[in-house]
């Protein structure tokens, strides 16, 4: 396995010269950072960069075994995301969640993909019921949320196919018992490969 350093150069190498990220930042902004020895530095560039600049698989395998490599957990965990996202599609939305004294959660879960919530996405079974589907949750531009609060989200579904009639527009709800745990509508959907818009990277208004 390569080291980190090897890891971000080859991913560096991945990118056109011409890849700019929406702050201005370059692919010679990272190889300085290289230079220098500023790991976690050229890391978030290269996410900054490839938050609008089309990348393979590869590419966040390889930030994802570096972010392992320099025990950033929350950056991990967003590039293997951003990973599954480019092989299945991005699906954002705006969710709020019912306040505690609505009967909702009792605290803030963390907002870096591994709450795994049940959906209500208008899907049935054969003889007419509620049909609920699991997807993982991303906050986007915030460490946590928390009961009564607001924000977009980024959704990963455990059976991706299951969802493909969702649109922009739609509105969802939140399951993690009874009652609903927080209502969703559907800002945006892109298929595979696509980017999407720039969202919370980590080390950007989140916590490492």
């Amino acid at each position: 396995m390569d080291d980190a350093f090897t890891l971000l150069r080859q991913a560096a190498d991945l990118l056109s010269e011409g890849a700019v990220a929406e702050n201005g930042q370059t692919v010679g902004d990272v190889r300085r950072e290289i230079q220098l020895q500023e790991w976690e530095m050229a890391l978030d560039v290269l996410i900054e960069i490839a938050d609008v600049h089309p990348v393979s698989i590869t590419f966040w395998e390889m930030l994802s075994e570096a972010a392992r490599q320099m025990m950033l957990d929350r950056s991990r965990r967003w590039c293997e995301w951003r990973g599954w996202e480019v092989k299945h599609g991005t699906i954002r939305a705006t969710l709020t969640l019912v306040g505690t004294d609505e009967g909702g959660r009792q605290s803030a879960f963390s907002g870096d993909g591994r709450l795994r919530p049940l959906w209500d996405i208008g899907n049935r079974t054969a003889d007419g019921q509620q049909d609920l589907n699991i997807a993982r949750l991303w906050v986007e531009f915030a460490p946590q949320l928390g009961p009564g609060e607001t924000a977009d989200i980024r959704l990963a579904p455990l059976q991706p196919g299951q969802w493909q009639h969702v649109k922009p527009g739609d509105v969802i709800t939140m399951h993690e018992g009874e009652p609903v745990a927080g209502i969703a509508e559907i800002i945006e959907v892109l298929s595979a490969s696509r980017p999407a818009r720039t969202a919370a990277r980590p080390g950007r208004g989140t916590a490492v």
